[in-house]
């Protein structure tokens, strides 16, 4: 989440004369995250989210997203639940943009995870997958392998900025993941980012998702390997360190509602690569492109560097479960 597009009181009124959710008391901007403007609305009764869509997602998707959550709120998944408007469309235009509401999901990320929360984001990521697959949508993976050239293309030599070696790093990363990545294994519909500023917890337990604007159909385990990535690496001293005990139960919460196959198991490792190159390659991106005038907190490519080169040491399932 982020605030590119700035919003007044009067850019706010519309919206209570479109949507049956009240009087609007209170608006203020969310400044985490990186790809869309979001805003906090209060009314007297309840709070809601008002994301304003801006480049990175794509106008066509936005009906896959919005019939998703509203599919997932039915099936008892704790995500925000997008608000129909008078004339019942979950989309609106707001300062030349298309926006939505959604419900706001109570809690907050956490700070830290510790491996029990892992264990109950694990067993909460399966419950989501069982859930889809009772949902008949389908969005291709837009940041998908066949997408990783391009970025790669329009970053070039302008990653020295972040590291001297980091364009053949992720050239010489991105042939071997193409070599070795996995065909048919168990898909169906990922969440596609669940980091730990997308995972809420209320009084230490898990309560909800957010951000679905990255959802898709991939493989099942696509989504524990970005996971992996997220959520099971400890920062000490600026040097991210791999906690096996973090990716041990999250594995374990997962295994307990869905169960992994073999060939699920011997891809995770070349999966863990191709999910720290996708955060690596979108973080060059935004690192290099994002305008100065955003209010925006920018997130550090250089993570992902030591991340991909701590999943080349690794070599099969069990240097990520016990």
């Amino acid at each position: 989440m982020a605030i590119y597009t700035k919003i007044s009181k009067k850019d706010v009124i519309p919206i209570e004369k479109k949507f049956s959710i009240g009087k609007i008391v209170l608006f203020k901007g969310i400044k985490k995250g990186i790809e869309n403007t979001n805003y906090l609305l209060k009314t007297r009764n309840k709070k809601y989210i008002l994301t304003i869509f801006e480049k990175r997602v794509q106008k066509k998707d936005l009906p896959f997203f919005m019939n998703l959550m509203d599919k997932l709120s039915k099936y008892k998944i704790n995500c925000p639940k997008p608000q129909r408007n008078k004339k019942g469309s979950f989309l609106i235009k707001i300062k030349n943009k298309t926006g939505s509401i959604v419900s706001f999901v109570e809690g907050k990320d956490k700070l830290k995870l510790n491996s029990k929360n892992c264990y109950e984001i694990g067993k909460n990521i399966a419950k989501l997958h069982k859930a889809s697959k009772k949902i008949k949508l389908y969005r291709k993976n837009s940041l998908s392998l066949k997408e990783w050239p391009k970025l790669l293309n329009k970053i070039g030599n302008k990653s020295k900025i972040i590291s001297p070696d980091l364009n053949s790093l992720m050239k010489n990363s991105f042939l071997e993941i193409k070599n070795k990545w996995p065909k048919n294994l168990p898909n169906g519909i990922i969440h596609g980012d669940l980091f730990i500023d997308n995972i809420f917890f209320k009084n230490n337990k898990f309560s909800g998702y957010i951000d679905f604007y990255f959802a898709c159909n991939d493989f099942l385990i696509y989504e524990i390997a970005i996971c992996i990535n997220a959520l099971c690496f400890d920062k000490k001293n600026n040097k991210f360190i791999f906690n096996k005990k973090k990716s041990t139960n999250l594995i374990r919460g997962y295994s307990k509602i869905r169960r992994i196959s073999v060939k699920e198991k011997k891809s995770l490792n070349i999966l863990c690569k191709g999910a720290a190159l996708r955060y690596l390659l979108t973080r060059t991106y935004d690192y290099l492109n994002t305008p100065k005038s955003a209010v925006i907190k920018i997130k550090n490519p250089r993570e992902y560097i030591q991340k991909l080169k701590a999943h080349n040491k690794f070599s099969n399932f069990k240097n990520y479960y016990n």
